[in-house]
Order: structure tokens, then sequence, then C-alpha cells
């Protein structure tokens, strides 16, 4: 299972209000590997520092979506972990194309 074309719109409107300037979806969900019980993965930038409004944005999606979703941030992606969601990521939203993750720490 894929994010439908409605979750994707849901999940844009909450970026374009929360100062999200970049999302993409990693795990299964963009892999077509999802389930009922599967969470949604996402990877998300910010325009601008957001502090502890981090997490009620990840409920706010939680509570949309009607179902668990794993919100991080570039820096919280592990060097062991980095490479496969890097090859799994499918853009949802993206203010302006720099706002794209890089593939190795700087």
């Amino acid at each position: 299972m894929y994010l439908n074309e409605a979750d994707k719109q849901k999940i844009i409107e909450i970026c374009k209000r929360n100062d999200v300037s970049y999302c993409a979806v990693f795990g299964s969900f963009a892999r077509g590997e999802a389930t009922e019980e599967s969470d949604v993965d996402l990877l998300v930038k910010f325009s601008k520092p957001i502090g502890w409004a981090f997490y009620g944005i990840a409920e706010e999606m939680e509570l949309t979506l009607d179902r668990k979703v794993d919100l991080a941030t570039d820096k919280m992606i592990g060097k062991y972990i980095r490479e496969s969601v890097m090859r799994d990521l499918q853009v949802i939203y993206e203010e302006i194309e720099q706002c794209r993750p890089t593939p190795a720490y700087s």
C-alpha cells in the first residue's frame, strides 16, 4: 500500500501551516509494502527552528491520517540506516528544491 493522494494533500496542508520546507515519505509506505498496521515515516526539513512544536506537528499528522507517524529530520537519521532512507525517499512537499537532504553527513 502507498499513501493515497488525499492523505498526501492532508500532509501538504500541515506542512504549509507549520514552516515545513520539505517532506518526503520513506519506509514501507514509500516502497509500497505498508499494511493497515504500518506507521508513516516522514523526513522533514523546516524553514526555521521550531523547537517543541515538532511534537505537535507529529501529533497533528497522526490525528489527521488516523495512524502512527514517525517524523524525523535529516540529523535524526543515523549513519547505519541513512542509505536505505535516502533510497526510499518519495517527495510529498517541497517549498524549494534546495531543501533536499544530503546523502551523507557534512
